[in-house]
């Protein structure tokens, strides 16, 4: 990634308010693709200069195989930042840095460190229910 943000951009971009359109429930319809169903939708954020997109992703075998993404489109570029993934417990997952391992529902977040070392932003995540 050719951009590394701060973590306090980071929590700025994911606090900043971001309305969704009045159809948007129409709009998650999802498609196949390659062994899952797929849906994207852009948003902008209230500042009317931010802009994001919505990832919906569930595997057509294992319905705890989903991901939803809220990413950050990097102005001037086709690049999606991802600062938040929600994935289902469907596999294990294990953060690099920490030596942490666990099989459950997560969320990554993108963090100022993993960008830093190498790493997908996304790539730290913490168990959730």
């Amino acid at each position: 990634m050719a951009i590394i943000l701060s973590n306090e951009e980071i929590q700025h971009l994911i606090e900043l308010e971001k309305p969704l359109p009045k159809n948007f429930i129409k709009r998650i319809v999802v498609k196949p693709k390659r062994g899952h169903k797929e849906r994207e939708i852009d948003i902008k954020g209230i500042d009317e200069t931010s802009e994001f997109r919505l990832i919906f992703r569930q595997s057509i075998v294992n319905p705890l195989d989903f991901s939803v993404i809220l990413g950050f489109l990097i102005p001037l570029s086709n690049q999606v930042f991802r600062l938040l993934r929600y994935n289902g417990k469907s596999h294990e997952h294990t953060n690099k840095l920490e030596g942490n391992t666990f099989y459950d529902f997560h969320i990554h977040q993108a963090t100022e460190l993993y960008q830093d070392s190498g790493l997908r932003e996304d790539a730290y995540a913490k168990a959730t229910n």
